[in-house]
């Protein structure tokens, strides 16, 4: 359901959807709100959450190869550590430029070709034979990825409303799955068969996904609208203006990125060094502690689909706060690191798979150009957190690193609590009262 302040008190969640499809140039029905008869089954489901897991692997691969790409292509590590940065690039454009378009063309099409694209850059990256060559392909693979989020939308478009935070955590599961497994899988195909292996073996598990998307997802009608391209692009700002809840959740999304990415960062450094001098698998294994993450996505769907949003908010956004404690006792024992990350996770996905139910719900008629203004705020926490924590930790060690993460942990609950009562109660009410 939407909030409007010219929709009749009266108005059902069908003349909501009605009233915005007419306001942004679609016709009634054009947009993909889930059908009471859902077309998802548990396998199709299942090819969701590993796509989307596939997808975001493929931008994460290069995190712990970066030394070893340097030393095969003769780079500079200057230039190794753009690798990264172009990856982060072209995922910010496909953020902005990619992921809008499922509201205006056939998502199963657009999905089925970002795809067989995806493959194909990175095949590029696999016989790359200079820089200028791997940071253009990076690029296109980190642009091509935000698939994930295409797939993230067309699932909660097909869901049945009263499922839709179920599902969205099941997918986002997936592709909490794939961004912890990116590493230890890429560590170990290097140490088999070099760097160059781990692009070709994920070129050709693209492909496959590719024909098992094109097969398995259900036919959509085209929705048809005046909405121009352009035009698209530019309603991501009229939907931050429009929507408070958008707004909202996408600053406690850049802060728990932030967050996070304050602790990831620059982890690999007290964890390579004396007293535990872990190897690169050692430490890329060690990230699976984050899989209850996992856990938390599935479970934070159901309890905001229930009417919890904002409880399920306030715990998650504690126990980041609190995971801060344990995380800061490294020196002492690494058994305390991984109770901190295990909680960490917990909290961050627990929250993101709840702003993304709230979101959802306020423009059923929407949902990929939320997911792109939502998802513009993750990457640019992401990017803060992650610049920042190193340069802190290289002036104040692991204890200013932790000081960090738990300052930003303190602002995103303060925050949350100020924004209690500027959340309209339509977005975190069960789907049963919204849809009456």
């Amino acid at each position: 359901m939407t909030i409007d302040q010219d929709a009749p008190p009266a108005g059902s969640a069908k003349d909501a959807v009605r009233l915005h499809s007419t306001r942004e140039g679609l016709p009634e029905g054009a947009g993909y709100s889930g059908a009471a008869n859902s077309p998802l089954t548990r396998a199709t489901i299942f090819l969701f959450a590993v796509a989307s897991g596939l997808a975001v692997a493929n931008a994460y691969f290069a995190h712990p190869l970066l030394d070893v790409m340097a030393d095969d292509l003769n780079l500079s590590r200057t230039v190794a550590g753009l690798i990264v940065g172009a990856t982060q690039l072209g995922y910010g454009l496909g953020l902005i430029l990619l992921v809008p378009l499922g509201d205006l063309v056939d998502r199963r099409k657009l999905i089925i070709v970002q795809s067989l694209l995806s493959a194909a850059a990175l095949v590029c990256v696999g016989f790359s034979t200079s820089a200028a060559m791997l940071l253009a392909s990076m690029a296109a693979v980190g642009f091509l990825a935000v698939v994930t989020q295409a797939l993230v939308a067309y699932a909660a478009s097909l869901a049945h409303p009263a499922e839709r935070g179920h599902i969205v955590g099941m997918v986002t599961s997936g592709i909490v799955l794939g961004i912890l497994l990116a590493r230890s899988v890429a560590g170990t195909l290097t140490d088999l068969s070099g760097w160059r292996t781990v692009y070709i073996v994920s070129a050709v598990l693209t492909l496959v996904i590719a024909l098992l998307l094109w097969r398995t997802l259900p036919r959509q009608q085209r929705p048809k609208g005046s909405l121009s391209y352009f035009g698209l692009i530019r309603s991501l700002g009229t939907l931050l203006v429009e929507e408070p809840v958008l707004r909202i959740r996408a600053v406690i999304a850049m802060l728990i990125f932030a967050n996070i990415t304050t602790l990831l960062a620059p982890l690999v450094l007290p964890l390579t060094a004396p007293p535990y001098s872990l190897s690169h698998t050692e430490v890329g294994l060690f990230g699976l502690a984050g899989a209850a993450g996992a856990l938390g996505a599935i479970r934070a769907g159901r309890w905001a689909d229930r009417g919890h949003g904002q409880r399920t908010t306030g715990i998650a956004l504690a126990l980041m706060l609190f995971a801060w404690l344990p995380i800061s006792m490294l020196d002492r024992s690494i058994l305390w690191l991984i109770i901190g990350v295990l909680v960490i996770d917990f909290g961050l996905q627990a929250t993101h798979v709840t702003n993304q139910g709230m979101i959802y719900r306020i423009r059923p008629d929407a949902q990929n150009r939320l997911t792109a203004a939502y998802m513009v705020f993750y990457s640019i926490g992401s990017a803060l957190g992650s610049s920042t924590s190193t340069i802190i930790y290289a002036h104040a060690g692991w204890t200013g690193v932790c000081l960090s993460g738990a300052a930003i942990s303190l602002a995103t609950f303060l925050f949350w609590a100020l924004t209690l009562r500027a959340t309209p109660e339509a977005a975190t009410q069960s789907v049963d009262r919204v849809c009456v």
